[in-house]
């Protein structure tokens, strides 16, 4: 038989789930820190030194102070995130050159793929006239 009661397991296990929520949240305040662009440098210093000396007393300020904005923030970081991926996806549906590709690059990869009998005389044809007029 168990000497550890299951009220003390439910304990430790309520405990458990608060210290990473606590660190959730100490996270979460620290990446919305950073990610405001409004505060200067020695406003986020002084937020981040206040957050690290006083962890409690820190997190809770700054979430009565701006919490509200938080959400906004990660709303309009969610946006951007999601205008790059539609911008991106666009682009490659497109037939746009890869990131980071150049047109000789470009060029290179179509000349392999001719001659390795992957495309035929007339796409690599068309393929290099398309990558010459972008």
């Amino acid at each position: 038989m168990s000497s550890y009661p299951l009220l003390n397991a439910f304990l430790t296990i309520l405990w458990f789930f608060l210290w990473v929520l606590w660190f959730m949240l100490l996270f979460k305040v620290v990446f919305d820190i950073f990610r405001d662009d409004r505060l200067s440098g020695w406003a986020k210093a002084g937020w981040m030194v206040f957050v690290c000396v006083l962890p409690f007393v820190g997190v809770f300020v700054y979430l009565v102070a701006r919490g509200r904005g938080m959400g906004e923030r990660d709303l309009r970081h969610a946006q951007a995130q999601e205008r790059a991926f539609r911008s991106y996806v666009q682009e490659a549906a497109a037939g746009g050159p890869a990131p980071g590709m150049s047109r000789a690059d470009e060029l290179t990869k179509l000349a392999g793929l001719h001659d390795h009998g992957d495309i035929t005389d007339a796409e690599y044809e068309a393929a290099k006239a398309k990558v010459l007029v972008s």
